[in-house]
């Protein structure tokens, strides 16, 4: 009797865990791919006679009548994508959500379309531009981890607004307020870039010494490996007296005479384009005023070039003070830039920095007397006069 008991709750518990076992299997989901038409993206009701003023709307809402069925309650992203094509072939997405309401916000549209109009040949002067507009959406069920499932993207219908306003929406592109130097003389380090130096009166203009060899160099408008970076294939033109010697470093700016350059970049804008044009020229430094042979004022005076290193953390050395420093001048240095005046590229040294006059003001005087002379490094931006 005991055992024929305990063979049935045997047989009973068998029973009960192949019930459960077959419970769990049948409530797993099974991810259904969604099929064609299973998003639908509704036709807003004045999309054929409204005009949709982007410049005085604060949003543009659509929804979606259909969702997609993936066979299980999903969380699912979805993407609004605008156009000025009706094939959608420039489509970019312009909204996200997980709701069946997108909401788009106006002047970001406008400055998307404004991008696509202007990457299909339109300048700013063709603005404002009457057009019709096309959209569509796209679905993914997401995992929970993040990222979409794959295979569960299904994409919408498309809807067309048949009259947009749009105002040319982008902001002015201008050249840039700094220019910053990294290379292999400073094992590519932003941390300790070399900032180049705007010519008075001319903020586009911008200078610097800097050690060029086989590996080459790059700049940029930030300190930073953000995509900006102008490498030699971004150069529009290159010149100067040295321009034979540069070259392609592996997209790098490159010298096949490694050693010490006087690096010029005038930028520009054409269209949404900054330009940068280059001149590398000999990297001559002079003294001038009352410190010269002479105590003239003339540029590039016989007995006022400093010495040229020829090593990347060699220093500029000038010749011999010929005389005292004047008070009211001082000890004056320069390099000579092409189209501007002497002191439109000045620099001098205080408290054992190299600071340069740039778009300032005069500089304050440094004394010197005669005999001494004045040494200076670009590479890491010191000198002193002794």
């Amino acid at each position: 009797m005991k055992n024929l008991i305990k063979s049935a709750l045997l047989l009973l518990c068998s029973v009960c865990i192949f019930t459960a076992c077959e419970d769990d299997r049948d409530s797993n989901p099974t991810l259904q791919k969604p099929t064609n038409g299973s998003l639908v993206l509704n036709t807003p009701a004045m999309a054929e006679n409204a005009l949709y003023d982007l410049a005085n709307t604060s949003n543009l809402i659509f929804t979606l009548g259909n969702l997609p069925d993936y066979g299980f309650p999903a969380y699912t992203s979805y993407t609004l994508e605008a156009s000025l094509n009706a094939d959608m072939t420039d489509s970019v997405e312009v909204a996200t959500g997980n709701s069946s309401k997108i909401e788009v916000d106006a002047a970001m549209l406008a400055a998307s379309l404004t991008t696509l109009a202007v990457n299909a040949g339109k300048s700013e002067s063709d603005f404002p531009l009457d057009i019709p507009l096309y959209f569509r959406a796209r679905a993914n069920a997401m995992q929970y981890a993040g990222g979409a499932i794959p295979g569960t993207e299904t994409i919408s219908n498309i809807v067309k607004l048949n009259q947009v306003h749009l105002l040319y929406s982008l902001p002015p592109v201008n050249t840039p307020d700094n220019l910053y130097i990294t290379g292999n003389f400073n094992s590519w380090s932003w941390d300790s870039s070399l900032t180049m130096t705007p010519c008075y009166d001319g903020p586009n203009v911008f200078w610097h010494l800097v050690w060029i060899d086989e590996s080459g160099i790059k700049f940029n408008a930030a300190k930073a490996w953000d995509g900006g970076e102008v490498g030699y294939a971004q150069l529009h033109s290159v010149g100067g007296e040295l321009a034979s010697e540069i070259m392609d470093a592996g997209g790098n700016i490159g010298s096949s005479n490694p050693g010490w350059y006087l690096m010029i970049i005038t930028t520009s804008v054409s269209g949404r384009d900054i330009v940068y044009d280059a001149e590398f020229n000999k990297p001559e430094v002079w003294l001038m005023g009352s410190v010269t042979p002479t105590g003239a004022w003339d540029e590039k005076m016989d007995g006022c070039l400093f010495d040229i290193p020829t090593t990347k953390d060699g220093q500029f050395v000038s010749p011999a003070f010929a005389n005292n420093a004047a008070e009211d001048s001082g000890v004056r240095a320069y390099v000579k830039i092409p189209g501007f005046d002497w002191w439109k590229s000045e620099f001098m040294v205080f408290d054992g920095k190299i600071v340069y006059r740039g778009t300032g003001g005069d500089q304050d005087r440094v004394m010197g007397s005669a005999g001494q002379k004045l040494y200076l490094n670009f590479g890491n931006e010191t000198g002193e006069i002794k």
